[in-house]
Protein backbone atom coordinates (compact mmCIF):
# COMPACT_ATOMS: atom_id res chain seq x y z
CA UNK A 1 0.00 0.00 0.00
CA UNK A 2 1.21 3.49 -0.85
CA UNK A 3 -0.04 6.31 1.33
CA UNK A 4 -0.64 9.67 -0.29
CA UNK A 5 1.59 11.72 2.02
CA UNK A 6 3.99 10.87 4.83
CA UNK A 7 6.74 12.93 6.42
CA UNK A 8 9.96 11.38 7.71
CA UNK A 9 10.86 14.00 10.30
CA UNK A 10 14.34 12.63 11.05
CA UNK A 11 16.82 11.11 8.62
CA UNK A 12 20.56 11.25 8.06
CA UNK A 13 20.79 11.10 4.28
CA UNK A 14 24.37 12.37 4.29
CA UNK A 15 25.49 9.21 6.14
CA UNK A 16 28.07 7.11 4.32
CA UNK A 17 25.62 4.19 4.49
CA UNK A 18 23.86 5.92 1.57
CA UNK A 19 26.99 6.75 -0.42
CA UNK A 20 26.39 4.12 -3.10
CA UNK A 21 22.67 4.72 -3.75
CA UNK A 22 21.54 7.98 -2.14
CA UNK A 23 19.61 9.12 -5.22
CA UNK A 24 17.77 5.79 -5.42
CA UNK A 25 16.95 5.93 -1.70
CA UNK A 26 15.32 9.34 -2.10
CA UNK A 27 13.47 8.21 -5.23
CA UNK A 28 12.13 5.12 -3.42
CA UNK A 29 10.85 7.29 -0.59
CA UNK A 30 9.00 9.62 -2.93
CA UNK A 31 7.54 6.64 -4.81
CA UNK A 32 6.33 5.21 -1.49
CA UNK A 33 4.40 8.39 -0.68
CA UNK A 34 6.96 10.16 1.50
CA UNK A 35 6.36 13.74 0.44
CA UNK A 36 8.98 15.31 2.70
CA UNK A 37 12.19 14.10 4.34
CA UNK A 38 13.99 16.12 7.00
CA UNK A 39 17.70 15.30 6.90
CA UNK A 40 19.37 16.33 10.14
CA UNK A 41 22.85 17.67 10.78
CA UNK A 42 24.92 16.47 13.72
CA UNK A 43 27.97 18.72 13.18
CA UNK A 44 29.07 21.40 10.74
CA UNK A 45 30.03 19.07 7.84
CA UNK A 46 26.77 17.12 8.05
CA UNK A 47 24.77 20.33 8.45
CA UNK A 48 26.35 21.70 5.27
CA UNK A 49 25.62 18.40 3.53
CA UNK A 50 22.01 18.51 4.69
CA UNK A 51 21.54 21.95 3.17
CA UNK A 52 23.16 20.81 -0.08
CA UNK A 53 20.82 17.82 -0.30
CA UNK A 54 17.82 20.05 0.39
CA UNK A 55 18.88 22.37 -2.41
CA UNK A 56 19.13 19.45 -4.82
CA UNK A 57 16.00 17.43 -3.98
CA UNK A 58 12.50 18.96 -3.76
CA UNK A 59 11.40 16.37 -1.18
CA UNK A 60 14.33 17.02 1.17
CA UNK A 61 14.61 19.69 3.86
CA UNK A 62 17.41 20.29 6.35
CA UNK A 63 18.06 20.82 10.04
CA UNK A 64 21.42 22.14 11.26
CA UNK A 65 23.02 21.57 14.63
CA UNK A 66 25.66 19.98 16.82
CA UNK A 67 24.94 16.56 18.34
CA UNK A 68 25.82 16.04 22.02
CA UNK A 69 28.53 13.58 20.94
CA UNK A 70 30.42 16.57 19.50
CA UNK A 71 29.39 19.14 22.09
CA UNK A 72 33.02 19.66 23.13
CA UNK A 73 33.52 21.33 19.71
CA UNK A 74 30.99 24.09 20.42
CA UNK A 75 32.47 27.57 20.06
CA UNK A 76 31.60 30.96 18.62
CA UNK A 77 32.71 29.94 15.12
CA UNK A 78 30.30 26.99 15.22
CA UNK A 79 27.51 29.24 16.44
CA UNK A 80 28.16 31.76 13.66
CA UNK A 81 28.06 29.15 10.92
CA UNK A 82 24.90 27.48 12.26
CA UNK A 83 23.26 30.90 12.51
CA UNK A 84 24.17 31.57 8.87
CA UNK A 85 22.97 28.16 7.69
CA UNK A 86 19.69 28.67 9.53
CA UNK A 87 18.85 31.56 7.22
CA UNK A 88 18.51 29.18 4.27
CA UNK A 89 14.82 28.82 3.34
CA UNK A 90 15.03 25.03 3.30
CA UNK A 91 16.45 24.82 6.81
CA UNK A 92 13.44 24.11 9.02
CA UNK A 93 14.96 23.47 12.47
CA UNK A 94 17.97 23.68 14.76
CA UNK A 95 19.34 20.29 15.81
CA UNK A 96 19.84 17.72 16.58
CA UNK A 97 20.98 18.90 19.97
CA UNK A 98 20.47 17.63 23.48
CA UNK A 99 22.09 15.23 25.91
CA UNK A 100 23.55 11.74 25.52
CA UNK A 101 24.58 10.19 28.82
CA UNK A 102 24.72 6.72 27.25
CA UNK A 103 27.95 7.15 25.29
CA UNK A 104 29.26 10.30 26.99
CA UNK A 105 31.49 11.15 24.00
CA UNK A 106 31.62 14.75 25.23
CA UNK A 107 31.78 15.80 28.89
CA UNK A 108 28.36 16.31 30.41
CA UNK A 109 29.10 19.94 31.20
CA UNK A 110 29.98 20.55 27.55
CA UNK A 111 26.80 18.80 26.41
CA UNK A 112 24.65 20.97 28.66
CA UNK A 113 26.39 24.16 27.53
CA UNK A 114 26.04 23.34 23.83
CA UNK A 115 22.41 22.31 24.33
CA UNK A 116 21.54 25.58 26.06
CA UNK A 117 23.39 27.58 23.40
CA UNK A 118 21.49 25.89 20.57
CA UNK A 119 18.16 26.44 22.30
CA UNK A 120 19.07 30.11 22.52
CA UNK A 121 20.03 30.08 18.83
CA UNK A 122 16.69 28.50 17.89
CA UNK A 123 14.87 31.23 19.77
CA UNK A 124 17.00 33.88 18.09
CA UNK A 125 16.39 32.64 14.52
CA UNK A 126 12.78 31.63 15.13
CA UNK A 127 13.09 27.92 14.37
CA UNK A 128 11.95 24.85 16.32
CA UNK A 129 14.48 22.47 17.87
CA UNK A 130 15.12 18.76 17.39
CA UNK A 131 16.05 17.18 20.74
CA UNK A 132 18.28 14.14 21.21
CA UNK A 133 17.85 12.60 24.66
CA UNK A 134 19.53 9.32 25.56
CA UNK A 135 20.04 8.17 29.10
CA UNK A 136 22.51 5.82 30.69
CA UNK A 137 22.09 2.08 30.21
CA UNK A 138 19.73 0.65 32.85
CA UNK A 139 22.49 -1.58 34.22
CA UNK A 140 24.72 1.43 34.89
CA UNK A 141 21.88 3.37 36.52
CA UNK A 142 21.07 0.43 38.79
CA UNK A 143 24.70 -0.03 39.76
CA UNK A 144 25.27 3.64 40.59
CA UNK A 145 21.97 4.18 42.38
CA UNK A 146 21.64 1.04 44.46
CA UNK A 147 18.77 -0.33 42.42
CA UNK A 148 16.54 2.73 42.89
CA UNK A 149 14.12 3.61 40.13
CA UNK A 150 13.62 7.12 38.79
CA UNK A 151 17.32 7.85 38.34
CA UNK A 152 17.10 8.82 34.67
CA UNK A 153 19.66 11.59 34.65
CA UNK A 154 19.61 12.66 31.01
CA UNK A 155 15.81 12.62 30.90
CA UNK A 156 15.62 14.70 34.08
CA UNK A 157 18.25 17.18 32.92
CA UNK A 158 16.69 17.57 29.47
CA UNK A 159 13.27 18.28 30.97
CA UNK A 160 14.67 20.77 33.48
CA UNK A 161 16.40 22.68 30.68
CA UNK A 162 13.33 22.56 28.43
CA UNK A 163 11.05 23.80 31.21
CA UNK A 164 13.28 26.79 31.76
CA UNK A 165 13.57 27.53 28.05
CA UNK A 166 9.83 27.10 27.38
CA UNK A 167 9.07 29.62 30.12
CA UNK A 168 11.33 32.18 28.44
CA UNK A 169 10.30 31.55 24.84
CA UNK A 170 6.55 31.35 25.49
CA UNK A 171 5.53 30.11 22.05
CA UNK A 172 2.97 27.30 21.55
CA UNK A 173 5.17 25.00 19.43
CA UNK A 174 8.82 24.57 20.39
CA UNK A 175 10.23 21.38 18.91
CA UNK A 176 10.33 17.61 18.97
CA UNK A 177 11.88 14.98 21.20
CA UNK A 178 13.19 12.62 18.56
CA UNK A 179 13.66 8.84 18.97
CA UNK A 180 11.77 9.27 22.21
CA UNK A 181 12.87 6.86 24.95
CA UNK A 182 11.25 8.35 28.03
CA UNK A 183 8.06 7.24 29.74
CA UNK A 184 4.47 8.38 29.26
CA UNK A 185 4.64 10.96 32.05
CA UNK A 186 7.66 12.59 30.42
CA UNK A 187 5.94 12.57 27.02
CA UNK A 188 2.85 14.19 28.49
CA UNK A 189 4.84 16.92 30.21
CA UNK A 190 6.86 17.61 27.05
CA UNK A 191 3.60 17.88 25.12
CA UNK A 192 2.24 20.40 27.62
CA UNK A 193 5.38 22.47 27.21
CA UNK A 194 4.88 22.62 23.43
CA UNK A 195 6.91 19.68 22.13
CA UNK A 196 5.95 16.86 19.80
CA UNK A 197 7.03 13.26 20.37
CA UNK A 198 8.57 11.37 17.43
CA UNK A 199 8.23 7.61 17.15
CA UNK A 200 10.25 5.43 14.82
CA UNK A 201 11.39 1.86 14.33
CA UNK A 202 11.37 0.84 18.02
CA UNK A 203 7.57 1.09 18.18
CA UNK A 204 7.45 -1.85 15.72
CA UNK A 205 9.75 -4.11 17.76
CA UNK A 206 8.20 -7.26 19.19
CA UNK A 207 8.91 -6.52 22.85
CA UNK A 208 8.49 -2.73 22.80
CA UNK A 209 6.70 -1.42 25.88
CA UNK A 210 7.22 2.31 26.37
CA UNK A 211 6.87 3.29 22.69
CA UNK A 212 3.67 1.26 22.40
CA UNK A 213 2.20 2.84 25.55
CA UNK A 214 3.01 6.31 24.24
CA UNK A 215 1.61 5.49 20.80
CA UNK A 216 -1.61 4.33 22.42
CA UNK A 217 -2.04 7.00 25.10
CA UNK A 218 -0.65 10.25 23.72
CA UNK A 219 -3.07 12.31 21.60
CA UNK A 220 -2.47 11.83 17.88
CA UNK A 221 -2.01 15.57 17.43
CA UNK A 222 1.24 15.36 19.45
CA UNK A 223 2.92 12.55 17.47
CA UNK A 224 5.37 12.57 14.58
CA UNK A 225 6.82 9.79 12.44
CA UNK A 226 10.53 9.31 11.79
CA UNK A 227 13.07 6.73 10.67
CA UNK A 228 16.37 8.08 12.08
CA UNK A 229 17.81 6.24 9.08
CA UNK A 230 20.16 4.54 8.54
CA UNK A 231 19.57 3.52 12.17
CA UNK A 232 16.64 1.98 14.11
CA UNK A 233 15.23 0.00 11.21
CA UNK A 234 11.60 -1.06 11.75
CA UNK A 235 10.21 -4.55 11.41
CA UNK A 236 10.17 -6.40 9.05
CA UNK A 237 13.62 -5.09 8.01
CA UNK A 238 15.26 -4.94 11.44
CA UNK A 239 18.97 -5.66 11.20
CA UNK A 240 19.32 -4.04 7.77
CA UNK A 241 19.94 -0.44 6.77
CA UNK A 242 16.99 1.85 7.40
CA UNK A 243 15.74 4.37 4.81
CA UNK A 244 12.95 6.98 4.56
CA UNK A 245 10.60 4.74 2.56
CA UNK A 246 10.29 2.56 5.66
CA UNK A 247 8.49 5.29 7.60
CA UNK A 248 5.28 3.71 6.28
CA UNK A 249 5.88 0.73 8.59
CA UNK A 250 5.97 3.07 11.56
CA UNK A 251 2.69 4.63 10.41
CA UNK A 252 1.09 1.22 9.97
CA UNK A 253 2.17 0.05 13.43
CA UNK A 254 0.96 3.29 15.03
CA UNK A 255 -2.41 2.82 13.32
CA UNK A 256 -2.60 -0.79 14.54
CA UNK A 257 -1.83 0.21 18.14
CA UNK A 258 -4.41 3.00 18.10
CA UNK A 259 -7.02 0.96 16.19
CA UNK A 260 -7.35 3.71 13.61
CA UNK A 261 -7.12 3.66 9.81
CA UNK A 262 -3.56 4.19 8.64
CA UNK A 263 -4.76 7.02 6.40
CA UNK A 264 -5.93 8.89 9.51
CA UNK A 265 -2.53 8.47 11.15
CA UNK A 266 -0.74 9.55 7.97
CA UNK A 267 -2.86 12.67 7.55
CA UNK A 268 -2.59 13.70 11.20
CA UNK A 269 1.16 13.16 11.55
CA UNK A 270 1.81 14.99 8.29
CA UNK A 271 -0.24 17.95 9.53
CA UNK A 272 1.66 17.82 12.82
CA UNK A 273 4.95 18.03 10.92
CA UNK A 274 3.70 21.03 8.93
CA UNK A 275 2.58 22.71 12.16
CA UNK A 276 5.94 22.19 13.85
CA UNK A 277 8.08 23.02 10.80
CA UNK A 278 6.31 25.84 8.92
CA UNK A 279 9.01 25.94 6.23
CA UNK A 280 7.83 22.46 5.14
CA UNK A 281 4.69 24.13 3.83
CA UNK A 282 6.37 24.83 0.49
CA UNK A 283 5.40 22.47 -2.32
CA UNK A 284 7.16 19.13 -2.04
CA UNK A 285 8.19 16.52 -4.57
CA UNK A 286 4.67 15.08 -4.57
CA UNK A 287 3.02 18.50 -4.74
CA UNK A 288 1.23 17.80 -1.43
Amino acid sequence: MTLSSLVDTHAHLDDRAFAADREAVIARAVAAGVSRILTVGVDLPSSRAAVALAEKHPAVYAAVGLHPHDARKWNEATARELRALAQHPRVVAIGETGLDFYRNLSPREAQIAAFRAQLALAGEVGLPVIIHDRDEAPSRLTSRNGGRDGASEAHSEVMAILREWAERVRTPVLGVLHAFSGDLAMAEEASRLGFFIALGGPVTFAHARRPVEIARQLPLDRLLLETDCPYLTPEPFRGRRNEPAYVRYVAERLAQIRAQPVEVVAKATTQNALTLFPRLQSVSANGV
